[in-house]
């Protein structure tokens, strides 16, 4: 009957789709290709690389990166900000109303377009993610009570009447499907979109803390400071003593995790909770919804490639090459880091997401994120990368009993009797047993996996990790002092080349630049 059961639900539309991409992955890639080209012939970006005779073409992949180039940020600024101002046709057919803030502020970051085309794309994901669980587990208890999702806020634009401006995942929560806000959201718009981070957290505590929540949907960095709230009010309320989310939440069954990865903050969520759910990771981005974990026991990503996305893939070492090599899931290979692009039905074409991903198979294709393009260190020839660092904390961490909450890692220059080396500012949920352990981990960790790090530290031109354990809510005041506004897609910033962030944090924390 298991079976039965599964093999009925590969055919709801959203998993079919998947079925059917899964079989022919090349083929439904030039599809979806071909579909958008044909679909923005006849926009301003349409007209200018001649996509109706690229969409004609046999070979379309091959004529589409001959004539499009890879695009940034500053090539479709001025052509966002008319779309902005109500220009139609633009780089998508029509009018768009809606924008994501990708990163910094409405008004001075990156802003990206959000078609209704795409808007549908990302609500059959979402709905998507949810039946493939159900595909996976055939267990159906999380229908029995309410959702939470934890979504950022949008707003009207003042400067630009008739649109909306917020984060990708409030765009989403306002286009809902009807079902989903009759039936299952536990709390409503209006809150989930109050301004204050704080005041939403705290409201949102309130409403669900005597509620049977069954299923999460959020960022893994504010499910922490959610869930402690969540018991402070619950002893308030009842005059218990509960130190779990499961004594409040007791039938939790499942967490569905996008925003940051989610193996940086497993255990401690796991902790928090008290008792075992089902995770499911996510991948998505203001430009889209781009991967799902279709398996509960691999960790790596199914990339969905029937979601209104082309994909191509630059290696992480040509980035910034005139002509970098231009793959696509035809073509590319496991182990290697790779820049993403997308191709999208907001009329995004070549553009760069600013993340780096690793295929761990292909046929099917599954990912991991390892990193931003930013998340680099290599002041001294270390070459030092995201994934390699978070890697290390985890070995660290299970090395000596720690969790880490938060974490930021700068160079360390040279100084009088000191080696230039790192500085790793961490915020621990738990401490190790003692820093000098914990930091013999990192540095055995990253000369494991990282030849020119081993090479550096071989030849004593680079000093190992240096940890500075940082009190409670430092990060959080940092980001307090930075940012006019914080929200489910304010992130710390994990590496920097530079010690901008890293003085600032320390400034935060009271303690003076080593």
């Amino acid at each position: 009957m298991n079976e039965l059961a599964r093999s009925a639900l590969q055919w709801i539309g959203p998993l079919r789709r998947v079925r059917a991409f899964k079989a022919r992955p090349v083929a439904t890639q030039q599809a979806v290709l071909r579909r958008l080209l044909t679909q923005a012939a006849d926009t301003e970006w349409g007209r200018a690389y001649g996509f109706g005779d690229i969409a004609d073409a046999a070979d379309v992949v091959s004529a589409y990166q001959s004539r499009v180039p890879l695009h940034g940020y500053a090539d479709i600024a001025d052509d966002v900000r008319r779309m902005r101002e109500g220009t139609s046709d633009v780089l998508w057919p029509g009018t768009v109303t809606n924008f994501a803030v990708s990163s910094g502020t409405v008004s001075d970051g990156k802003v990206i377009p959000v078609s209704d085309a795409t808007i549908a794309k990302n609500r059959a994901f979402s709905v998507g993610t949810g039946l493939n669980y159900l595909k996976e587990t055939l267990n159906p208890q999380f229908f029995a009570g309410p959702h939470l999702t934890l979504p950022g806020r949008v707003e009207e634009d003042p400067n630009y009447p008739g649109t909306k401006a917020g984060e990708v995942s409030g765009i989403l929560a306002e286009n809902a499907p009807g079902f989903f806000r009759t039936l299952f959201q536990a709390v409503p718009n209006d809150i989930t979109f109050l301004p204050s981070w704080e005041k939403k957290l705290r409201a949102v505590a309130e409403r669900t803390v005597d509620a049977d929540i069954r299923l999460l949907v959020m960022v893994p960095t504010w499910a922490l400071n959610l869930f402690d709230l969540l018991i402070d009010l619950h002893n308030e309320r009842h005059d218990d003593t509960a130190t779990t989310v499961g004594e409040v939440w007791p039938n939790l069954q499942v967490f569905i995790s996008g925003g940051v990865a989610l193996r940086s903050y497993r255990d401690l969520i796991e902790d928090k909770i008290g008792h075992d759910i089902d995770f499911v990771e996510t991948y998505g981005a203001s430009e889209g919804f781009f991967s799902f974990q279709n398996a509960l026991d691999d960790p790596a990503m199914l990339l969905h490639l029937d979601n209104g996305l082309f994909y191509e893939f630059v290696p992480l070492d040509e980035r910034g090459h005139t002509s970098p090599t231009r793959h696509t899931v035809a073509d590319v290979e496991p182990g290697v880091r790779y820049s993403l692009h997308v191709t999208s039905c907001s009329g995004l074409w070549s553009y760069e997401v600013g993340d780096v991903i690793r295929f761990t198979q292909t046929f099917p294709h599954k990912i991991a994120v390892v990193g931003r393009t930013s998340d680099m260190i290599d002041e001294y020839g270390e070459a030092l990368y995201g994934d390699e660092v978070r890697a290390a904390l985890r070995e660290a961490c299970e090395a000596t009993g720690a969790h880490v909450a938060d974490y930021h890692v700068a160079p360390l220059p040279s100084a009088p009797h000191r080696q230039p080396g790192h500085e790793w500012l961490i915020e621990f949920e738990h401490p190790p047993h003692t820093l000098d352990a914990f930091e013999r981990a990192l540095d055995a960790s990253l000369q494991d996996v990282n030849r020119h790090y081993y090479i550096r530290r071989e030849g004593d031109a680079l000093a190992g990790p240096q940890v500075s354990s940082l009190p409670e809510g430092t990060f959080y005041a940092w980001l307090q002092a930075t940012h006019d506004e914080i929200s489910g897609q304010t992130k710390v910033p994990r590496m920097s080349a530079t010690r901008e962030v890293a003085d600032a944090v320390r400034d935060a924390a009271g303690a003076s630049t080593p």
